[in-house]
């Protein structure tokens, strides 16, 4: 399902600025080269998340699912100089391709890549979150909201991606597992009273959490 006109969407496009050559680089290798590409956040997704990042600018951010390190690079352009960037990536291939972007960039000593099951993961990770995006697989969503809630400073932020799902959680009844327990995620934080959010219609959907 189509949830934004694709006019619209080109137009926004061509109205933003462009990500730097580095991560139009990984756009352009992610495209040709792997098979989910369409996991890519893409280049006015990865503009809201960097100016996100900029006005917050959180000392520790936590990223669940690195794919190959778009997100990650544009998150970490608001880090301050002694702020330090987590992203966990279950799949090796994928973390060894971002890994070599995060040197490119220059950022291997900010950016910390786990590899690995996050849900294992996240709870050796004893840092207090200002920033966490949680764009891994869909069934733990509900999971890892709540492995890093407490952990995220009063006032601290929760980006949650695909919260639309391709237009499947619109759907009645709603079918598939992967939309299944998105539309639960999104009724779990909006039952939550230790945060408040707003769902933004940006690309695939995106929850933008802060915790009270």
């Amino acid at each position: 399902m189509d949830l934004v006109n694709s006019l619209a969407e080109e137009y926004a496009l061509q109205n933003s600025s462009l990500p730097d050559e580095l991560l139009m680089e990984i756009e352009a290798y992610t495209r040709a080269h792997h098979p989910h590409a369409h996991m890519l956040s893409g280049p006015v997704q990865g503009k809201f998340l960097e100016y996100i990042s900029r006005m917050i600018q959180p000392m520790r951010i936590l990223e669940i699912g690195t794919f190959t390190g778009f997100s990650t690079l544009c998150l970490a352009h608001g880090l301050p100089v002694n702020g330090r960037l987590h992203t966990i990536e279950i799949r090796e291939p994928d973390a060894d391709i971002a890994e070599g972007y995060f040197s490119k960039a220059g950022l291997s000593d900010r950016i910390k890549l786990h590899r690995g099951d996050a849900l294992q993961i996240i709870p050796l990770l004893a840092e207090e979150w200002d920033l966490v995006f949680i764009d891994a697989d869909k069934v733990n969503y509900i999971n890892y909201y709540e492995l890093t809630l407490p952990r995220v400073r009063p006032g601290g932020w929760i980006l949650a991606d695909n919260v639309l799902f391709h237009g499947q959680v619109l759907e009645e009844p709603i079918s598939g597992k992967n939309a299944i327990s998105i539309a639960a995620f999104n009724q779990h934080v909006k039952a939550d009273d230790r945060v408040e959010q707003v769902m933004l219609t940006i690309r695939d959907g995106l929850m933008l959490i802060r915790k009270k």
